[in-house]
């Protein structure tokens, strides 16, 4: 696996370093295998969504977890109640597994649902008031000062 190098563009940048540390720990995540497999859609222009293929497991073997920027999504099957099954082929995957999302800041996650082997992850992102953008009036000349009622 090749390593990306962001010193330089610490450099030439001011408050980016949560970016750049999250570049980091994206890259050496290791979730190399791709299970369970997942994607991400944009369903509106602040709203997300995540869809995993969690075939075989239950409402009550997945867990999610939101702390902070970070989704953890993890799924541990039920013992098998009926003994070991003899299986001739095993294709659907049925191991735990240990999913990570970063998030954006202000995303929040409004709800799930496992339907036909899918988890639906619902996300939205609620930027407070005082972090939108707001117009900023200019003075003209600043040694007269502009009163406002």
């Amino acid at each position: 696996m090749r390593t990306f190098d962001y010193s330089p563009y610490y450099r030439a940048t001011v408050g980016f370093d949560r970016m750049f540390n999250l570049l980091d720990s994206v890259a050496g995540q290791g979730n190399a295998n791709g299970y369970p497999p997942y994607n991400i859609e944009k369903a509106g222009e602040n709203a997300y969504r995540i869809v995993m293929a969690v075939a075989g497991f239950s409402d009550s073997e997945l867990n999610l977890t939101q702390k902070e920027n970070e989704l953890l999504v993890s799924g541990k099957a039920a013992p098998n109640a009926d003994g070991e099954k003899e299986f001739l082929y095993r294709g659907i995957a049925g191991r735990d597994f240990e999913r990570r999302f970063q998030l954006a800041d202000h995303v929040k996650v409004t709800g799930a649902k496992l339907a036909n082997g899918l988890l639906t992850i619902e996300l939205q992102r609620e930027i407070p008031e005082e972090k939108k953008a707001r117009a900023i009036s200019i003075v003209a000349d600043a040694a007269k000062p502009v009163l406002t009622n």
